[in-house]
């Protein structure tokens, strides 16, 4: 797999493809940054974004993890005091999950984000910056999407001027980043800073088929007991023959083919015995045909993610 091949797989959209290779054609080491905020247990939505770096890593990117201290605080995540806590134990989680942490530049927000210079910069693109736009940015990501607060207005110019302060070249993150990100690819070259090249990877559904959401229990935290997600797993939607919006095949996809060449479906004799899969496509089609039992793919889930998350559960 080249280096192309290594950032762009599972991301649903390159914004844009061409500025993206020819950053890879330029530089040898280029930068990419996620941004999470302190606020509360890393599961497997944050997961897919960590995925991505460690791609981006294992092709000679630069990466910073930005602990947005602040951006849990204006979207009204608990005291800061509190997310602090909170930001230590997501950089624990990230570091388990895979990032080298002698490669990773990890950032607390609050670091640098009440300097003169960044808060002058924000009051600059907020003069540019309609409230509409603001508010439709903050649509996908904001607690009060209702009734949103001014703090959550602030919020995109504030993620807009990270990606200018950090210098970095690709911002990453979940597509519903996208709005904030398109602020940050118009307004910063007015203000005499690089237009980022955004990666965005997909919003999966809970394993109930539903939206994801920790208050249902559909999601899986990084830290979580293997047993409870052996058990979440074995509940989980899979429809027999079903291969679009199947949250167990999502797994597979995002998580387990992400970090395992090859997978084995282990199965009785009586039942045709074990099934090797080097591919997600080959599994997938295998699963279509019904060749693979839904029960058979769930307990091979449950065991490939269980070591995928022993590591955390020991660090942290």
């Amino acid at each position: 797999m080249d280096r192309l091949e290594l950032v762009t797989r599972n991301v649903e959209e390159v914004v844009t493809m061409d500025e993206l290779k020819k950053l890879l054609e330029e530089k040898a080491h280029p930068s990419v940054y996620v941004g999470y905020e302190p606020s509360g247990n890393v599961h497997l939505g944050h997961m897919i974004t960590v995925n991505k770096l460690i791609d981006c890593q294992n092709a000679g990117f630069k990466v910073t993890v930005l602990l947005a201290d602040l951006h849990a605080y204006l979207n009204r995540k608990g005291t800061m005091a509190e997310i602090e806590k909170i930001a230590e134990y997501n950089k624990r989680c990230f570091i388990a999950l895979g990032l080298s942490e002698e490669n990773t530049r990890f950032v607390l927000g609050s670091s640098y984000q009440l300097s003169p210079e960044y808060e002058m910069n924000v009051l600059r693109m907020a003069c540019d910056t309609t409230l509409n736009r603001a508010k439709r940015s903050m649509d996908e990501v904001s607690r009060d999407a209702e009734d949103p607060h001014v703090s959550q207005m602030i919020y995109p110019l504030m993620q807009s001027m990270d990606i200018a302060t950090l210098d970095v070249d690709v911002a990453a993150g979940g597509i519903d980043q996208r709005k904030i990100h398109m602020i940050a690819r118009e307004q910063l070259p007015t203000m005499g800073f690089k237009s980022p090249v955004c990666l965005h990877t997909p919003i999966l559904l809970g394993l109930d088929g539903t939206k994801m959401s920790s208050s249902k229990g559909n999601n899986i935290s990084v830290d979580e007991p293997a047993e409870s997600v052996t058990k979440k797993i074995d509940k989980a939607f899979c429809p027999i023959g079903v291969v679009e919006n199947n949250p167990v095949l999502d797994l597979f996809k995002y998580h387990i083919f992400m970090r395992y060449p090859a997978i084995t479906i282990e199965r009785p004799e009586k039942h045709g015995g074990n099934m090797d899969f080097s591919s997600f496509e080959a599994l997938k089609s295998a699963f279509a045909e019904k060749k693979v039992h839904p029960m058979d793919l769930k307990k091979a889930a449950a065991k490939y993610m269980n070591m995928i998350l022993e590591p955390v559960r020991k660090k942290v």
